[in-house]
């Protein structure tokens, strides 16, 4: 198993690849011949309709997964070279929701982040203190700390599971719907913390529904349907409208406000302001 403590990558670099990827559950196949390159630095929004392969793909990159053909790669290495330990101390995750068994304080959800770089210590060190209370001041739960997580709402419990990830300080990470939950000023909060992570060097690939969202905040999106990579590229080239109607199958309709891209549906009924 491979046992490197960190993975150093410049911008630009290529962090993960992933070479004609297939998996099925059963007989079911839900993911065919995916092939993406995910690159150190940027933002990569990852846009479909539901079940379409998007959470089996991120666990798949994620080792939770062995796909049933073709390779995954983080740096030159094949993933299922790495023990779970040493690739959680590479890869983040931010699953859709979680709910714990037990009732821990929100500062111990996030300390779980610092568990893959602990070693046989039981006790945090100055550092992992450092990087816990880092990651709950970056999305603004410092002053949660000490809350059970259980008693959060749905939305305050999404911001802990990002300020675990955060803590982990990973080279990659995966972020699975983060802002399905969360009211719009806290979706701004998971968005910008993705794009500062992003100029610090870190991956990050963004499950997400809103094809603006996508097309605002990321560099590079892949969509997927049907199990089956349809498109990958820089955003701006990428989301088309003729795309959005392959995915969905409904009319789209793109407006160009100043240099901004907007998308919406071509409803007639639609009311304006």
């Amino acid at each position: 198993m491979v046992c490197d403590t960190h993975l150093p990558f410049e911008h630009g670099q290529i962090i993960m690849s992933i070479r004609n990827l297939s998996f099925s559950y059963g007989a079911k196949e839900v993911l065919h011949n995916v092939s993406l390159e995910i690159t150190s630095g940027q933002l990569c929004g990852l846009l479909g309709p539901n079940g379409s392969g998007k959470t089996t793909l991120f666990k798949c990159c994620l080792g939770f997964l062995k796909p049933d053909s073709g390779e995954i790669r983080l740096g030159n290495t094949l993933l299922s070279n790495y023990s779970h330990k040493h690739l959680a101390a590479h890869v983040a995750y931010v699953p859709q929701d979680h709910q714990p068994a037990f009732p821990y304080l929100v500062r111990e959800m996030v300390e779980m982040g610092r568990t893959p770089h602990r070693g046989m210590m039981p006790v945090l060190s100055r550092h992992d203190h450092k990087a816990v209370d880092h990651a709950l001041e970056r999305v603004g739960l410092r002053q949660l700390a000490d809350e059970r997580y259980n008693h959060l709402s749905g939305g305050q419990r999404q911001l802990v599971l990002v300020a675990r990830a955060l803590a982990q300080e990973a080279s990659l990470m995966f972020m699975d719907e983060p802002t399905s939950s969360l009211d719009f000023s806290n979706q701004l909060v998971v968005w910008e913390t993705a794009r500062a992570l992003a100029a610090e060097g870190i991956s990050v690939v963004i499950c997400c529904h809103d094809p603006n969202h996508i097309l605002w905040f990321c560099d590079n999106v892949a969509a997927l349907k049907e199990g089956r990579l349809l498109a990958a590229g820089l955003v701006g080239s990428t989301i088309t409208r003729e795309l959005l109607e392959e995915l969905y199958n409904r009319n789209i309709h793109t407006e160009q406000v100043g240099s901004r891209t907007f998308i919406h549906p071509s409803f007639a009924y639609l009311t304006r302001c």
